[in-house]
């Protein structure tokens, strides 16, 4: 018997031989009004029946109007319902099971821990007590070398209290303490991936009279299946010649999290850094033994993990598979046959994926690191697998590949904005995926846009342009007309539905002293939507131009016009173009 039961057996002793006083009161229903029914509440109206202390209206449990018997059974009852699981719940110490945490990405309860075991796995509750702890268990991988040690943080209210590589097989960290009960929302979560090692949640420790209750699921769950990417791999190094080290990967700064986080929804990872779908990474033979098929059915690749997942669990509504990066450094080989392996594999992958998650959207990507090759296969084969399947719920995108600009990771992996980028991008196809509006924050509305030099050569323009493949933009004028719209460069379509406010910027060069830019509709009498004049000024080095622009037209046709008529003998060249919203 666990010690509150045996606790509340004795107090209705107690109540039941004792002498009990019927006082009249308000009908209300918790002794000491915290809002939890527990074994102190029992003390409380012990003391009352035998004249040591008040009655109060809460003290009415049951709400018939007096004090009595009744109320102490009605309170037994309602204390013993709740500890009705079978699950010892001794001096206030709570197991990290669902009945008391919320257990998000891939976890095992084994040996009276729940080990948090891929990139993001956490356990997340809320606690009332007056104070609080939770013990953390570790895994063989604690006495690894510092490098490949698990990270983990924990959040109390949504404040980070405690971020740090795990070093020893059993660790309490004080969550909060002081004299009165308050009510707080507590998240353990793994940071670093599931090669290096799993990080255990032992217990909750609130003392008697506390209450531990998991937060509520989201609406949606998505479920991300990818490689060091989706790990967050690097993303906190200082630079692109750092190497690997738990310390600075963070999934919490993954596109993945980011991006669950920017449209409300909840996630679960399996991925593995290194690994593919036919090839992991490798200097030329195929590696066979990184590969993510492998180990999906399981909770993780590790032998004390390798149990088979519990797909009924709960089913995501979409999943996200975002390989192919190391694959490529198999298949990018000028050698017959390497891209049908990785055909076939991903067309099995895809069979696999639908076979344990029947109704979720399916949502196909790479490119951040590059891989060109690979994505024009993977398009053909989820063609292929829509058209021999009838599957209508898949879909594919390439992801935009990292610029040199916003820096680089550890290994020359994503960095803190790249990652970021790349989330607002992936919260938009997730939308589009989930049926739900996306409000497009984050995302450049030129990205997809068509670049063209428009010349109004009734008054005489004569001009050239090219456009390289990083977009850059040059336009070239031997005569210009007179007025500046006379000749443009002109960018569209952009779609700017939902308004909101954006920041348009670009950096220009060339011999140009003065432009205007417009942001105006792209049919009918084009109504211009904002306009400014530039003077650019003497020289030819690059600037940088910068705008912030409100825009509430909700128009998802509208171009960029830059104008730069007028200048005979005249050269100006675009690049770096962004329209990117940034509130609503």
């Amino acid at each position: 018997m666990s010690k509150v039961k045996k606790n509340l057996s004795i107090i209705m002793a107690l109540v039941l031989t004792g002498s009990l006083i019927g006082n009249t009161v308000y009908a209300l229903a918790d002794p000491d009004g915290n809002g939890v029914l527990n074994a102190d509440d029992f003390f409380h109206l012990v003391s009352v029946f035998h004249g040591k202390q008040e009655s109060s209206s809460g003290d009415d449990v049951n709400g018939d109007g007096v004090v009595n018997i009744m109320d102490a059974v009605t309170l037994k009852s309602e204390i013993l319902e709740n500890d009705s699981t079978g699950n010892e719940v001794t001096d206030g110490k709570y197991p990290a099971t669902e009945q008391y945490v919320k257990l998000i990405g891939r976890t095992l309860h084994k040996n009276d821990v729940t080990w948090l075991v891929h990139s993001g796995a956490a356990a997340e509750f809320t606690v009332t007590a007056s104070k609080a702890s939770v013990t953390l268990a570790g895994d063989g991988c604690v006495h690894s070398e510092e490098k490949y040690r698990p990270r983990y943080a924990v959040f109390v209210d949504g404040e980070l209290i405690e971020d740090k590589v795990l070093d020893t097989e059993e660790k309490e960290i004080e969550l909060f303490s002081g004299s009165t009960k308050r009510t707080a929302t507590v998240k353990v979560i793994h940071l670093s991936e599931a090669n290096n090692g799993a990080i255990g949640v032992k217990s909750i420790n609130a003392g008697t009279g506390s209450s531990v209750k998991p937060t509520p699921d989201k609406k949606y769950l998505v479920e991300f299946i990818g490689d060091s990417i989706t790990c967050g791999y690097g993303v906190e190094a200082k630079s692109n010649g750092d190497q690997f080290s738990t310390s600075t990967e963070n999934f919490m700064k993954s596109y993945a999290y980011l991006a669950a986080e920017q449209i409300g929804v909840d996630y679960s990872a399996v991925s593995y850094s290194g690994y593919g779908v036919t090839s992991g990474y490798t200097s030329d033979a195929q590696n066979r033994d990184q590969l993510v098929p492998d180990y999906y059915n399981y909770v993780g690749r590790l032998d004390d993990y390798k149990v088979a997942w519990d797909f009924d669990r709960r089913q995501p509504d979409a999943v996200v598979i975002n390989l192919g990066t190391n694959d490529s450094s198999y298949v990018s080989k000028d050698v017959e046959g390497r891209s049908a392996d990785f055909e076939k594999d991903y067309y099995d992958f895809l069979t696999q994926v639908r076979e344990k998650n029947p109704d979720a959207a399916i949502v196909c990507t790479v490119g951040t690191m590059g891989g060109d090759e690979v994505y024009a296969i993977i398009e053909k084969t989820v063609e292929k697998y829509i058209s021999q399947t009838g599957d209508k719920k898949i879909s594919y995108f390439h992801s935009t590949v990292q610029n040199p600009a916003n820096g680089y990771g550890a290994d020359w992996h994503p960095s803190e904005k790249t990652q970021q980028l790349s989330a607002y991008v992936m919260a938009d196809k997730l939308c589009d995926a989930l049926g739900i509006p996306s409000d497009k924050i984050g995302l450049n509305a030129v990205e997809e846009a068509e670049y063209e030099m428009i010349q109004n050569k009734d008054n005489g323009v004569n001009a050239s342009s090219y456009l390289g493949y990083d977009k850059s933009f040059w336009i070239n004028s031997v005569t210009a007309g007179k007025e500046l719209d006379d000749l443009q460069a002109y960018i569209a379509p952009l779609d700017l539905n939902p308004g909101g406010k954006f920041v348009l910027s670009f950096d220009y060069s060339g011999s140009v002293s003065e432009f205007s830019v417009k942001i105006q509709q792209n049919y009918g009498e084009k109504e211009v939507y904002f306009s400014d004049i530039v003077k650019a000024g003497s020289g030819t080095d690059k600037k940088q131009y910068s705008a912030e622009i409100t825009l509430d037209q909700n128009d998802d046709n509208c171009a960029l016009v830059i104008g730069i008529g007028g200048q005979d003998n005249s050269q100006m060249t675009l690049s770096n173009v962004s329209l990117m919203k940034v509130s609503n």
